[in-house]
């Protein structure tokens, strides 16, 4: 026992004095703010683009008339930007952020412009997978370059700004893609893109620092590469076509799945080989070593799922049950994303004013246990109120707790920001697609049995079943027009009729309601989980604090002059 446990002090003494020993750095106020600038007009581009287009998806599906293949559109970007988002993370760090950041841009903006001009759906599909390409390298690169740029306790303002720029975008998002698609052709829609992205590549181009990678043994995983994206490909797939084009257990699903394992399982002794070889793999296994890592990737996992999967139901929740009428179901999101942006800045400021993040992470995580807790409370007889404070208080804790994992690993593990950065992105959007497969599937299984036990015997016995099946979903909550159709023609057959109707729409709602509930109680189980795993999480406390920024030229004078002014030098408050 002794033993061990000296091995378990050794191994984080070992991580501790790793992050304490890095040496950040050093770049002029000019490089920093210039660069800061582009890389913040990135990540607008990339929130932007996913709540925009989910706006004005109808109007684009009409348009191609595809319907058939709605979700793809949507379903393939997802695809292909997340598998390569850790092979992005890894080259970042072999070749340098810049090259990277600048094709990823490149290939977002060609994928941009060329799904404005898609003809037909598959031309959509195939552009919108290109597109995807490049916006793998959009977040995670941005966030790494923060990463390069900042030491670690100053890294916090920005990461909360970043956290800000995503709750920006789901504000204004939806209500420009709806402005845009209703006064303009949807086709601008991706248009839009490109004159914000070409602003960013002038900057990122011209005054964006190398932000080189000391490592001068270069080689590429091409075969690790190719294992992860033949096995995240069907891994993804799998949950998103579970439950809704095909059932679980039905061999297509099953099939991905096994596929998936074998490769997937392939990929994780290939590349533990290679790292034993000294080679590059994509993911090393050994960053898991890291218990500050491992923690961090377990709880965001569990956070993504839960998170997520919460934030897809509330709308569904305030139309359907609720009845509050909606065009536009992502403004109804607006509380929790302003609180999210309040929790993400006062995250950062505190973490970097205070050295400390093991705090903040817990409170972060019991106030999303709190936000988790209301939103379970919420009934058929639940008001706008309801929703409205458990949105508020899950948004905070949202906000304390999204950006912060990525500092925690990127102090952890200074000379690997670009692969520790993208597997932590990796690792959230796995588990939020995991997440919302297996609530949409918890939803429609809980929606049926619910719905026939609240129907009165009554109804039962003198509506025909063929009649009642037409409510087997509760979709007929969401088209108003519809409903109120149905009404009138059950409003010939007098009071009683409409008494009937009623009782049903009533079933319908405690049905759905139900159906909710059991969603919002597997997150508030994730939450809590989460909250049990981060108390595990190691605290090192953060390297920097406040520097004077100075030119390029007086940081080396610094330096020859006198080694302890070096914490004084270039940085920003």
């Amino acid at each position: 026992m002794k033993n061990v446990s000296s091995k378990a002090r050794a191994a984080a003494l070992t991580e501790e004095q790793a992050a304490q020993d890095f040496e950040q750095p050093l770049y002029s106020r000019r490089d920093i703010l210039l660069t800061m600038v582009a890389v913040l007009l990135v990540m607008l581009l990339a929130s932007l683009d996913q709540t925009i287009v989910s706006t004005a998806l109808p109007r684009v599906v009409a348009e191609l008339q595809g319907f058939d293949r709605y979700s793809w559109v949507s379903t393939v970007y997802l695809l292909t930007s997340t598998v390569m988002v850790p092979i992005y993370g890894k080259l970042s760090d072999l070749f340098g952020r810049k090259p990277i950041f600048l094709f990823g841009v490149v290939i977002f903006l060609i994928g941009s412009a060329l799904s404005g001009a898609a003809q037909t759906m598959n031309q959509l599909i195939a552009f919108r997978a290109f597109q995807g390409i490049g916006a793998g390298a959009l977040m995670p690169i941005a966030i790494a370059v923060i990463g390069d740029l900042f030491t670690p306790r100053e890294r916090g303002k920005w990461q909360g700004l970043t956290g800000a720029v995503w709750g920006l975008s789901a504000i204004i998002g939806p209500t420009a893609g709806g402005w845009i698609t209703q006064n303009s052709s949807w086709r601008w829609i991706f248009y839009v893109n490109v004159p914000i992205g070409i602003i960013a590549l002038i900057f990122l181009i011209f005054l964006m620092p190398m932000l080189r990678s000391k490592n001068k043994k270069v080689s590429i995983d091409y075969i690790g590469a190719a294992l992860l994206v033949l096995g995240t490909v069907p891994l993804l797939l799998g949950f998103t076509e579970a439950g809704t084009q095909y059932a679980w257990l039905s061999p297509q699903i099953i099939g991905l799945f096994a596929f998936s394992l074998v490769v997937l399982t392939s990929f994780i002794i290939y590349e533990a080989r290679l790292e034993r070889r000294n080679g590059q793999p994509i993911i090393e296994p050994g960053l898991f070593k890291n218990s500050i890592f491992s923690v961090s990737t377990i709880v965001t996992i569990i956070f993504g799922m839960g998170l997520f999967g919460s934030i897809f139901f509330i709308p569904l929740f305030v139309q359907g049950v609720v009845g509050t009428n909606a065009t536009d179901s992502g403004l109804l999101l607006t509380p929790l994303m302003l609180t999210s942006i309040v929790g993400s800045v006062g995250s950062g400021q505190l973490v970097s004013r205070l050295g400390k993040y093991k705090w903040l992470a817990i409170l972060g995580m019991v106030i999303s246990v709190l936000g988790a807790l209301l939103l379970v409370r919420l009934n058929i007889h639940s008001t706008n109120n309801d929703v409205l404070w458990g949105m508020i208080v899950l948004g905070m804790g949202m906000g304390l707790g999204m950006a912060l994992y990525t500092l925690i690993v990127q102090n952890a593990l200074p000379q690997k920001i670009g692969q520790a950065t993208s597997a932590l992105v990796f690792f959230r959007q796995i588990g939020g697609t995991i997440g919302l497969a297996v609530m949409g599937s918890i939803m429609s299984s809980a929606y049926l049995p619910a719905f026939n036990n609240a129907l009165p015997a009554i109804v039962k016995q003198t509506v025909p079943a063929k009649f009642l099946a037409v409510f087997n979903n509760p979709e007929i909550l969401l088209k108003p027009d519809a409903q109120a159709q149905m009404q009138a023609q059950a409003a010939r057959g007098g009071p009683q009729g409409l008494a009937t109707f009623n009782m049903i729409i009533g079933a319908v709602k405690e049905g759905l309601a139900q159906g909710i509930h059991n969603v919002f109680l597997l997150s508030l189980g994730l939450m809590i989980a989460g909250l049990i795993a981060v108390l595990f999480l190691k605290e090192i406390e953060l390297r920097g604090g406040r520097r004077q920024p100075q030119t390029v030229e007086g940081e080396q004078d610094a330096m020859s002059e006198s080694p302890e002014s070096n914490e004084h030098l270039v940085g920003m408050v």
